[in-house]
Parts: C-alpha cells; structure tokens; sequence
C-alpha cells in the first residue's frame, strides 16, 4: 500500500473526529450561552422581608436590593 493511499484511507477518520470536536465545541458555547440568558432573566422581583435580626437560627436578607 502506497503512502498516499493510506493517508486517503485515514481522512474520512479524521474529519469524522474534527466534526466531532466542533460539535462539541458549539455545544459547550450553547449551553453556557443559556445559562447567562437563564442567570439575566430570572432575577426575582423585590420581596418583603423581616427588618430586623433572625432569632432562633432563621434567616433573612443580609442586605435588601430595593
């Protein structure tokens, strides 16, 4: 077997395994992507909260964002 052959004979593989790295590449982006789009969108409204300190190891909002 010549070595031109057996080097056409191996780049199917190969692109096979680059397509497979791409993919995976753009999945990571995708799914971090989400993530920061779920992170900016789900911030809670301003809620009522107790003033004063928690007694009896409850807890409550360290400092309020309104």
């Amino acid at each position: 077997m010549s070595r031109a052959a057996a080097q056409a004979r191996r780049l199917p593989g190969l692109r096979a395994v680059w397509l497979a790295v791409a993919l995976g590449v753009l999945g990571l982006a995708a799914a971090n992507a989400h993530l920061v789009y779920v992170a900016v969108q789900s911030q809670p409204e301003c809620v009522d909260h107790l003033k004063t300190a928690g007694v009896d190891g409850t807890y409550r909002a360290a400092k309020p964002a309104c």
